[in-house]
């Protein structure tokens, strides 16, 4: 099976497990990362938790990533790939957490 990326997007979602804990500190943004080099992207996609650290914003009630276009299960595409924060750039296609969110999305493959 292939996992297409593009086709896909389950990956920048808010998992199962901490949207039922509550948890929507979802993927940090620390400032060696070049994302932190714009802070005009960083006002607009981030926000701050109650300890001062920066997170991507989650939007909707996919609770998914706010630089996330597109449909998931269909077209999506990252606004910010070339400067997507460490956490986006260690996904693997295929891996037991990319099954496990394509899973709780629905979109199939899982």
């Amino acid at each position: 099976m292939t996992f297409d990326c593009q086709s896909c997007g389950a990956c920048c979602c808010n998992t199962d497990e901490n949207r039922a804990e509550e948890y929507v500190d979802y993927v940090e943004v620390k400032p060696r990362m070049l994302l932190f080099r714009r802070p005009e992207l960083l006002r607009k996609l981030t926000v701050l938790n109650h300890l001062g650290e920066r997170h991507m914003k989650l939007t909707g009630e996919e609770q998914r990533c706010v630089a996330l276009e597109g449909k998931l299960g269909q077209r999506v595409s990252c606004t910010i790939y070339e400067l997507r924060p460490a956490s986006c750039r260690i996904v693997k296609p295929g891996s037991k957490e990319c099954r496990r969110d394509r899973r709780e999305r629905g979109i199939s493959g899982a």
